[in-house]
This record gives C-alpha cells, sequence and structure tokens, in this order.
C-alpha cells in the first residue's frame, strides 16, 4: 500500500472525518473505498454499462444481427 499526501479544504477534511468517525471506519479508509467505488468498480462494469444503453435504445441492424454473446467475443 502507498502513502500519498493530498490537499483537502478544511471543512471537506472535517466532514469526512466525521462521517468516518459515524461509522466506525478510518478516515483512510473511507478514502480508499470511495475511490474503490467510484473508480476501480466503475472501471470492471463499463461493458454492461453499455449494454445497457444499447438495449435501452432498441435498434435493430437491417443487415446483420447480433447476440450479446458474439459482442463480448472482442
Amino acid at each position: 500500500m502507498k502513502t500519498i499526501t493530498l490537499s483537502i479544504r478544511d471543512n471537506v477534511l472535517e466532514a469526512g472525518q466525521e462521517y468516518a468517525r459515524r461509522h466506525n471506519i478510518s478516515f483512510d479508509d473511507l478514502i480508499s473505498k470511495l475511490i474503490e467505488e467510484t473508480v476501480v468498480r466503475k472501471k470492471s462494469l463499463w461493458l454492461d454499462e453499455m449494454f445497457s444503453l444499447m438495449d435501452k435504445a432498441n435498434v435493430k441492424s437491417e443487415t446483420e444481427t447480433w447476440s450479446r454473446e458474439d459482442l463480448y467475443r472482442v
């Protein structure tokens, strides 16, 4: 695990520390969890999100059709 230095506004830091205290976690764990949920998890869900958007668009190709499984074969 790496140690990093952040610049953060005082009021945001205080609010974050208070939130972490109320939830019995360290401020470091709070920041790590927020980054993971915002960046790492979303990074792995992009393909499902794209398929969901394509399904909602309900657009059909006139000349060729694909199954979801075909599109996963990248």
